[in-house]
């Protein structure tokens, strides 16, 4: 595995967590949440810049049947944006029980539901990461994950 900080990113309707990876990818850690706005996207591209990340690893929340949603296509949305905003490698993993399992978590460390809503998106982002690294560990990142490419300067 190369040897390079890594982020997760967990796209909510109002609020996205961010993690990140150390540059060894041995573990992942909650960075911060950005308010969901017009402005959301560069704010992750900042992080992403700020922290010299080579890869983005956005969740693509999809039904257990495995199907695509709203959720799904806004998080495809915020992806392309962040491939045209940064020259990170961004890839699209799923994601269906990462904010459960983040949740399941907190509540088990002894968190309330009520205390939760602050930092939950970043746990989820977390877990996000953790999976991609072990997915990454184990050489299937081509087949579990999407690379988003950029569109600029395409001669679409």
């Amino acid at each position: 595995m190369d040897r390079h900080v890594r982020l997760g990113v967990d796209v909510g309707t109002v609020r996205v967590g961010v993690a990140a990876s150390d540059p060894d990818g041995l573990m992942a850690f909650p960075v911060g949440t950005v308010t969901r706005s017009t402005d959301a996207v560069r704010e992750v591209a900042q992080i992403v810049a700020e922290r010299e990340a080579a890869e983005v690893f956005v969740g693509l929340p999809r039904t257990l049947a495995g199907r695509e949603g709203a959720s799904a296509a806004d998080a495809r949305g915020f992806a392309q944006e962040l491939a045209e905003l940064t020259s990170a490698t961004v890839r699209l993993i799923d994601e269906r029980f990462s904010t459960a399992s983040a949740s399941r978590q907190m509540s088990a460390a002894g968190r309330s539901a009520k205390s939760q809503r602050q930092v939950i998106d970043q746990a989820a982002a977390v877990v996000i990461l953790e999976t991609a690294l072990d997915v990454q560990k184990k050489g299937n990142l081509g087949t579990v994950t999407y690379e988003v490419p950029p569109t600029k300067g395409s001669d679409d």
